[in-house]
């Protein structure tokens, strides 16, 4: 009796609808993006032997049916909506819709699945505590991000606008209060232990230890250069043939990064090990956005090393090596 092909799934997520694509076995379906939809799924996928779900990030729209997926038990990977299209380019696909775009990925599902760092791009499923964390940290953001709108809208002005922006900053303000007191009670509630050591570090405040906390679980559990390429303060080679081109960093988790640039700004004035650094960057003539970005590295190294190794802030942290 011959096994079963393994399965690899593609799910193209939009607000209203899944489409489903497989390597083989399943016709491309599609369902409703609710709790109907994820049922359907479901229950037709536990008949075949799926190796591997592919999700394209979509805006956040796509955690929910990842999560559902994790929590099933499957191998989940999300990735980039540019890695995605590049790779349909390279397949000769360039026309684009939902249904094509479900078939191109079941088709990169099954190249991830050969590549020797397939684990790389398996999604851990965050606990509980984690996605909500996770969800204030986002929420925060888009307050935060309509809170510079609405002021920059208020010069110059019409005095009858003016009022109306004055009450939306006032209501932002307070929602912005109230979400910054659920998230210290919860990090103090679930996460007291971990952020007392990352905040131990002078530039490392409460949003730079909430952003780490909820969106890089994997800290303390990677080596340093894959800590550093999963949040994007690696340097990225660019060079071809006799011609060597700019080191810059690329990719990787925006919010962590923003969080971190902070931390660094801070640090670079009251950390003593990385006012060294960045000072000694500086005299080496390395432009001054360029010595940040590698404070940016060297902090997260040592908040890496400090939760792999369980130990405490120490400034002989500083002979870390970049």
């Amino acid at each position: 009796m011959s096994l079963p092909n393994p399965l690899f799934v593609e799910i193209d997520v939009s607000k209203a609808t899944l489409d489903i694509a497989a390597s083989s076995d399943i016709a491309q379906f599609t369902v409703s993006n609710n709790s109907d939809g994820f049922d359907a799924i479901t229950d037709e996928l536990r008949k075949y032997p799926v190796v591997l779900v592919l999700i394209e990030a979509t805006g956040g729209l796509e955690a929910a049916v990842a999560c559902l997926f994790q929590a099933e038990g499957f191998d989940v990977a999300v990735v980039n909506p540019r890695q995605a299209r590049d790779f349909a380019r390279t397949m000769g696909y360039l026309a684009k819709t939902d249904r094509i775009d479900a078939r191109v990925l079941a088709q990169m599902a099954e190249v991830i699945n050969r590549h020797p760092g397939r684990e790389r791009f398996i999604r851990a499923m965050l606990d509980a505590e984690r996605q909500v964390l996770a969800a204030m940290v986002v929420r925060r953001r888009q307050l935060t991000a309509m809170l510079i709108a609405e002021r920059n809208r208020l010069y110059p002005v019409h005095p009858q606008s003016g009022k109306s922006i004055n009450i939306i900053i006032k209501a932002l303000e307070d929602e912005l209060a109230r979400i910054d007191e659920d998230m210290n009670n919860h990090i103090r509630n679930h996460f007291k232990e971990l952020a007392a050591r990352l905040s131990s570090i002078k530039g490392v405040g409460t949003m730079t230890v909430a952003a780490l906390l909820a969106e890089v679980s994997d800290l303390g559990s990677l080596s340093r250069r894959a800590i550093s390429a999963l949040v994007g303060v690696a340097p990225i080679n660019r060079d071809l043939g006799t011609m060597w081109g700019r080191r810059t960093i690329f990719g990787g988790r925006g919010g962590v990064r923003t969080a971190l640039y902070m931390a660094a700004l801070v640090a670079t004035r009251f950390n003593p090990v990385i006012k060294a650094f960045y000072t000694r960057l500086l005299a080496a003539g390395k432009a001054k956005k360029v010595a940040l970005v590698a404070c940016m590295r060297k902090l997260l190294t040592i908040l890496n090393a400090m939760l792999r190794k369980n130990e405490e802030w120490d400034e002989s942290y500083h002979h870390v090596s970049l």
